[in-house]
């Protein structure tokens, strides 16, 4: 796994250049003279190594995974003519409020949906889905609803903020 990230590391070195009185620094990444040794998997650069390679591809799989489950809304609701998904399915993958599990099973995402310009306009949704994607990405594990907007859950007794007047908080 680490092969690729040790191909492209090479050894960045900076030369100053003097041209018609300017100095110009320029920064070159020159390839490494010699084969470089291969970390072996248990020391903390192989292990910092797969990491990194690993965080890439759960977030190349979440990008995608966004990707398909806007578009399987898309098609579950009368292609883009008739439907278009909430503003944070075409937001990257960074604290994506649409996204609200992600598990082995794959992600989950829950949207609102409705008429093109339904969010411009201020109207109110028409549609709620929510979906698995599997972690790469690549497929639709499970549609779990896609229907009228369900009402927003209560919330549980233990998010309820206390009450000054009862004791027992």
């Amino acid at each position: 796994m680490t092969g690729p990230l040790l191909r492209r590391a090479g050894r960045l070195v900076t030369r100053c250049l003097l041209s018609s009185g300017l100095v110009l620094a320029v920064s070159v990444l020159e390839a490494p003279l010699g084969r470089a040794q291969e970390p072996s998997p248990g020391s903390l650069t192989g292990q910092t190594l797969q990491r990194i390679e690993q965080i890439m591809g759960e977030a190349a799989g979440l990008q995608r995974g966004i990707n398909l489950a806007r578009g399987t809304a898309a098609k579950l609701n009368g292609g883009l003519s008739a439907y278009r998904p909430a503003v944070c399915m075409f937001q990257g993958v960074s604290n994506n409020p649409c996204l609200v599990d992600r598990s082995e099973a794959g992600f989950t995402f829950r949207f609102l949906g409705g008429s093109p310009g339904w969010e411009q306009l201020q109207l109110p949704a028409t549609v709620e889905t929510e979906l698995v994607i599997s972690p790469d990405g690549r497929s639709v594990v499970q549609i779990l609803y896609n229907g009228f907007p369900r009402p927003e859950p209560a919330p549980t007794p233990e998010a309820a903020a206390p009450d000054a007047g009862n004791p027992a908080f």
